[in-house]
Parts: structure tokens; C-alpha cells; sequence
């Protein structure tokens, strides 16, 4: 789902304005978030016409701390411009690290005993 230019001339006032060396457009971040929203697809799965994905999680994060998606998607529902009703956007980046010995890695120092009590 991408914005028609009337939503984007809506919501541009609603964003901030980028800065240091910014290579992606607010429009183009704001198709990626609809796309995300809409599809239910996870970052690295965003098409690449939107963009890159890490660089559209960590703007959009931004923004959401910011209080921006909140703002841009009421602005968006106020006049029913926007056909997707959002109740929650999240931005998960959540990883879980397992031990060796949990992913049934054999432990060191037992398999050195075992081997040890086999050539006596």
C-alpha cells in the first residue's frame, strides 16, 4: 500500500525533517511503515523498492519514540483518508541468544574425560 499524494500533502507537515546525510525520502519511509503495517511482513522482508530495511526500522523506530506514527496515523483517520485501522504498531528487534549447551553442543570437559577413560 503506498500514500496517495493527497495524504502525503496531509501528513508532511506531521514529519520531522531529516537529518545528516539522509538517501531515503520521508514519503518513501512512511510507504515502507503502510506496507509493514498492512502486509504484516517482518523488516528484512520489506520489498527493496522501499528502500533499505534497516535504515526504514531504525527512522521509524525513531519516529515512534518521537510520538510521530501516533500523530500521522490520527491525522490519517480523522478524515477516514486511510483505510487501515492501526490499534497497535510495534517494532520488534527482539533476539534471543541461546548457550552452546542448550543447542546440544556436548561440553568440553566431559567429552575430554570420556575420551581419556576410552584409551585406558
Amino acid at each position: 500500500m503506498r500514500l496517495t499524494d493527497a495524504q502525503y500533502e496531509r501528513i508532511a507537515p506531521l514529519l520531522p525533517t531529516p537529518g545528516g546525510k539522509s538517501t531515503v525520502a520521508q514519503r518513501q519511509v512512511m510507504d515502507a511503515l503502510w506496507h509493514i503495517a498492512k502486509e504484516g511482513c517482518s523488516w528484512p522482508g520489506l520489498p527493496p523498492e522501499f528502500g533499505p530495511w534497516h535504515t526504514m526500522y531504525f527512522r521509524l523506530n525513531r519516529w515512534a519514540k518521537a510520538g510521530v506514527q501516533e500523530r500521522v496515523v490520527a491525522e490519517l483517520q480523522r478524515d477516514q483518508l486511510a483505510g487501515l485501522e492501526l490499534e497497535a504498531l510495534s517494532l520488534d528487534s527482539t533476539i534471543i541468544k541461546l548457550h552452546a549447551d542448550g543447542a546440544g553442543a556436548l561440553r568440553t570437559r566431559g567429552a575430554r574425560r570420556s575420551a581419556a577413560r576410552a584409551s585406558a
